[in-house]
């Protein structure tokens, strides 16, 4: 007679928990949202302490499948630290883009006032005499001596005052400080009313600005005149080509704020 074959006794089937640890995960990324979140608002430190104990209770109360530890409970002080450094770098983030539209806005301003001046060059047929360029500090506008003084002198020229008072009328739009900068070249000068080329060169930018100010609507005081002599070269002084580029005005339009923010409210 044939053996029956043995019943296996019964198991129970095997639960699969491995979708608590993703669960896990969710619940952990839904309490740094909430915190995110929160950062934004206005909370004061009691309504923000109760509602830390409270998600300590919740994360903390009842047994899991899985024999986890539980989660570290949030000390209410250090997340409110938190919350105020992520607030003071929103604020600072909001001054920086604050900064950079004002420095935006600025240095349009100055580029529109550097379009008309080359209107006026080109118009005049001046682009061997007058220069601009915008650098960090501002506009730069040279202008050579021969466009403006004859030779050792210090008076303007009668073409060189409608320059200036043409220059004036463009700034007028545009308040802001202006510096006027007189350079020589090295060839040395001593006459009884330019002893040096110190004397000739701060003569000639006051001249310049005393023109310019004669616009009764620009501020004299956001004004001002200085002299370089020969000490401040933009080319070797050992050719007459050379000593011609020396000898200039430089007029200089002052940006109000640094071209470059620096995490703080300066083209």
């Amino acid at each position: 007679m044939a053996k029956r074959p043995k019943k296996s006794p019964p198991h129970e089937e095997h639960v699969d928990e491995s979708w608590l640890i993703p669960y896990a995960d969710i619940l952990t990324l839904l309490l740094a949202l909430f915190i995110v979140l929160f950062a934004s608002s206005e909370m004061d430190a009691k309504k923000f302490d109760q509602m830390v104990k409270s998600f300590n209770v919740a994360l903390n109360g009842g047994v899991g499948v899985l024999n986890q530890p539980s989660p570290v409970p949030l000390d209410p002080l250090m997340a409110q630290q938190t919350l105020h450094k992520g607030a003071q770098e929103a604020e600072k983030t909001e001054e920086e883009k604050k900064l950079e539209e004002a420095i935006r806005k600025e240095t349009e301003d100055l580029k529109q006032l550097q379009t008309q001046l080359e209107g006026y060059i080109k118009t005049n047929q001046l682009e061997d005499k007058l220069q601009t360029k915008m650098t960090e500090e501002g506009l730069l506008i040279t202008i050579l001596d021969n466009a403006l003084f004859d030779s050792g002198k210090a008076d303007l020229k009668p073409e060189a005052r409608k320059l200036a008072t043409e220059m004036a009328t463009m700034l007028v739009p545009h308040p802001k400080k202006v510096t006027v900068t007189g350079h020589t070249d090295n060839v040395p000068i001593n006459r009884v009313e330019f002893p040096s080329n110190w004397d000739l060169s701060v003569k000639r930018s006051v001249n310049f600005l005393k023109v310019l100010l004669e616009n009764p609507n620009l501020d004299p005081s956001k004004f001002s005149a200085t002299g370089m002599g020969e000490y401040h070269p933009v080319a070797p002084n050992t050719s007459a080509e050379g000593r011609a580029k020396n000898r200039r005005v430089e007029v200089a339009i002052l940006r109000d704020l640094a071209s470059t923010p620096k995490n703080s409210i300066n083209p």
